[in-house]
């Protein structure tokens, strides 16, 4: 089996995107899952952007000892936030979102992909991401 996870996207803006990421695991979790795919996006020119800059996450997680999302390079990943169990916000709007880091020696892509880890049967998460696309 496998777990039962499923990405939605609540809002869809030229600018500006809306996710929700859920999981309800069978004790099996997820490693380096996708949850957004930079290519597949059209931002505010009409072409691929060429960053993602996360304004807000809001998590509630129960039963997985973390959620680690991590954005995604050739040379290595960058991990953006671990999430503890329980209810919490991080909001970075104030000084204009968390930007995808790039390395000078670096092909970075820029998707986002989610790493749980201490699953049990059972355990669930709920995150939603706001995102803005950067031409």
């Amino acid at each position: 089996m496998a777990d039962t996870v499923q990405t939605n996207t609540i809002f869809s803006g030229a600018r500006k995107k809306v996710y929700q990421f859920t999981n309800i695991s069978d004790g099996t979790g997820e490693s380096a899952v996708v949850k957004i795919d930079k290519s597949t996006l059209t931002g505010p020119n009409g072409s691929a952007p060429t960053n993602l800059i996360i304004e807000e996450i809001q998590w509630s997680i129960q039963g997985f000892a973390s959620v680690r999302l991590y954005w995604e390079h050739a040379s290595g990943d960058d991990e953006i936030i671990p999430l503890a169990p329980g209810n919490g916000i991080a909001t970075w709007v104030a000084v204009g979102g968390l930007k995808q880091p790039t390395a000078p020696s670096a092909a970075s892509d820029g998707d986002i992909f989610i790493t749980t880890n201490g699953a049990v049967s059972g355990a669930t998460y709920s995150i939603t991401m706001v995102v803005r696309l950067k031409d």
